[in-house]
């Protein structure tokens, strides 16, 4: 089987389901904002206010070309991953993307209790959270995959991505 790659904005369940995955399939499971923060001793939030988005955004094409060549991995990917094609094109080498949606709301509600999350460190973070949806909608279509999480529990999603994923090894 392919690599899963799961792409989808903060909030959508990436880590839960990454996890839940890779415990199901027995593989390993690589969290790319986790090895970025390791690499860089420092949590991603405080990346963002040392350095900037850019500086943020090398690092993680640098740890998705270490990762993507793998195999037997599920691979969770920060929410802006699909801004660099050179980022998708080399996690589609061995992976299968699966894009994972949920609505602003849900979003909302999922990452409020979190500090961690320096793109929402705004007034108005529901608008904030539209916003970046409308503009990284396009990339997010370009998915293998696509699976809505708003109304389904974790398990439910993996089995959908496990049926789908067979669905497309024939």
């Amino acid at each position: 089987m392919k690599n899963i790659v799961l792409s989808g904005f903060m909030g959508t369940g990436k880590t839960v389901i990454g996890r839940k995955l890779a415990g199901r399939l027995g593989v390993r499971l690589v969290e790319l904002d986790a090895e970025i923060e390791k690499a860089e001793g420092m949590t991603i939030k405080e990346i963002f206010s040392r350095f900037d988005e850019p500086y943020f955004r090398d690092r993680e094409t640098a740890m998705v070309k270490k990762f993507a060549i793998q195999d037997n991995v599920v691979i969770s990917t920060g929410g802006g991953v699909v801004l660099r094609e050179e980022n998708m094109k080399a996690l589609r080498e061995k992976g299968v993307i699966v894009c994972l949606k949920a609505t602003p709301e849900t979003i909302l509600k999922r990452t409020s209790t979190s500090g961690k999350r320096p793109l929402l460190n705004v007034d108005d973070p529901l608008k904030k959270i539209r916003d970046i949806l409308d503009y990284r909608q396009p990339f997010y279509e370009k998915a293998d995959i696509m699976i809505e999480t708003d109304s389904l529990s974790p398990t439910e999603i993996a089995d959908e991505i496990i049926r789908k994923m067979k669905e497309l090894s024939g």
